[in-house]
């Protein structure tokens, strides 16, 4: 069996244990849904929706946020004809676990996943946004990386059309001629099938998850870009990011210096040399350029089907991503470049005057599923953390949350080891104030970072005397967050 047949094979025959979770699911979502009208009823009023994930896209790499070095010519269309949340972030920092977020609106304290092998239980996954609208009528589509326990465990049965990939799939296949194909466009023409096989008489939901802009672990090139973006930014220099200095570096706590650290030994697979940073960022672009391209291909499919007037599109990225900030590389950290990400929708029925709208509110991850239902008109489960959306993306003014908990616990410990090679961390983000404190350590390490005088975190303020009632009422804020999130 080649790649290709790999992705593409589909079971043939749901199992007892496959209806057991579907009839597990349905319930679910109809305990759930209270005050839902039929869906046949609501069918004609209800907008389609793509909800676009990339995978360790950080918010500044498209230029509708001010990179004038990418092209991100789809992502800047959207933002030009929606609206740009422009401090938009995820409460943990790794793939499995902000996909959990993502799904459940739910902080990981709460959902518990914060590993990749955990999967959701039955009853978790039937107040995930995918079951919400599969019991509220939609026609739902899964595509690419899943990431969320293994495969066996999925939940494939809530999906009309599933295309999830298991595991960290690889970028490079081959079609049924051998040719070379990316995983990017293949996934693209994976989008383009399942709107061809949508009508006008049932709304759906279409969930996209690229692997693009990750890197292959394991492989020695890393970003393995499509060939046809070979030449993309090779005459451009991408500047060195003033965080990246020996001097800066220094400043850093010994255990975030340290070089067995999962996060220094990917910066130096990535960014020990500024050849290797050149090349390393250069083709982080041409990844994420290559999800644009795809971008385009499926609104330019919703017009042909006569879909795009009533099609809502919201892009996000999973987590943000080091370029060798702190000399990092990686995420998991509670620093900006690692938990900043992406946020665009573009509704069509948005009045003009509405549109090309940025919103400087925090807006993350766990508000993508209260946020996709409601747009839905669907009922949001109590079980929810996040915020919707909705009005703020309709132009309202609400009162809207001033912080929120960031924490990471994973745990990445080689056997007889003390402490997980990525450090376990825990703080609170506000609109001016970052306060962080790595737990392993002993007392716990914490961080406190002035973002109005110093927003390239540069600055620990820990221990000086003018700010240690601020450290006092962070920690006394993140003991409260602590438990109202779980």
């Amino acid at each position: 069996m080649d790649q290709m047949e790999g992705l593409a094979m589909q079971s043939k025959e749901t199992s007892r244990r496959a209806f057991l979770k579907s009839a597990a699911v349905g319930l679910g979502a109809l305990a759930c849904g209270r005050g839902r009208m039929s869906a046949q009823n609501r069918a004609a009023k209800r907008p389609n929706i793509i909800f676009l994930l990339t995978d360790d896209q950080r918010w500044d790499t498209m230029g509708c946020m001010g990179n004038r070095i990418i092209q991100t010519p789809n992502m800047d269309a959207m933002a030009a004809g929606g609206v740009k949340f422009t401090n938009a972030f995820v409460t943990t920092s790794i793939c499995a676990t902000s996909r959990a977020s993502v799904f459940s609106g739910q902080y990981a304290r709460r959902h518990g996943i914060h590993g990749f092998a955990r999967p959701f239980s039955d009853e978790a996954w039937a107040q995930t946004y995918p079951a919400q609208l599969k019991g509220a009528g939609y026609r739902l589509g899964m595509i690419g990386k899943y990431g969320v326990g293994k495969d066996q465990d999925f939940h494939k049965e809530t999906f009309d059309y599933w295309k999830g990939i298991p595991g960290q799939p690889k970028y490079e296949h081959t079609d049924e001629d051998g040719n070379y194909k990316h995983l990017t466009k293949i996934l693209g023409e994976q989008c383009v099938e399942f709107l061809q096989g949508c009508t006008q008489a049932q709304p759906f939901c279409l969930s996209v998850s690229f692997k693009a802009p990750h890197v292959q672990d394991g492989d020695p090139r890393q970003f393995i870009y499509d060939p046809a973006y070979k030449d993309l930014y090779k005459d451009a220099q991408i500047p060195v990011p003033r965080t990246a200095s020996q001097s800066h570096f220094e400043t850093l706590p010994a255990f975030l210096r340290d070089d067995k650290t999962e996060a220094r030994v990917r910066w130096q697979m990535r960014f020990s040399t500024p050849k290797e940073y050149q090349e390393s960022v250069k083709s982080y672009y041409r990844l994420i350029t290559g999800v644009d391209v795809v971008i385009g291909k499926v609104r330019k499919e919703l017009q042909r089907l006569g879909l795009a007037d009533n099609t809502v599109i919201m892009l996000m990225g999973d987590n943000g991503f080091f370029l060798a900030e702190h000399g990092f590389a990686g995420k998991w950290y509670g620093y900006n470049e690692s938990i900043r990400v992406p946020l665009l929708v573009y509704d069509p029925r948005l009045p003009k005057n509405l549109r090309g709208r940025s919103r400087e509110e925090i807006a993350l991850n766990i508000d993508v599923a209260p946020t996709l239902l409601s747009l839905a008109g669907v009922a949001v489960p109590q079980a929810m953390q996040g915020r919707d959306l909705a009005p703020l993306i309709r132009g309202e003014n609400r009162p809207w949350r001033i912080d929120f908990l960031y924490e990471h616990f994973f745990d990445l410990r080689p056997k007889g080891a003390t402490k997980s090679l990525i450090p376990k961390s825990e703080g609170v983000v506000s609109e001016r104030y970052k306060y962080l404190r790595y737990i392993e350590e002993e007392p716990p390490y914490e961080q406190l970072f002035d973002l109005e005088t110093d927003p390239f975190e540069e600055h620990n303020l820990v221990g000086q005397s003018n700010y240690e009632r601020t450290v006092k009422a962070l920690r006394i804020r993140c003991h409260q967050l602590r438990l109202q999130c779980q």
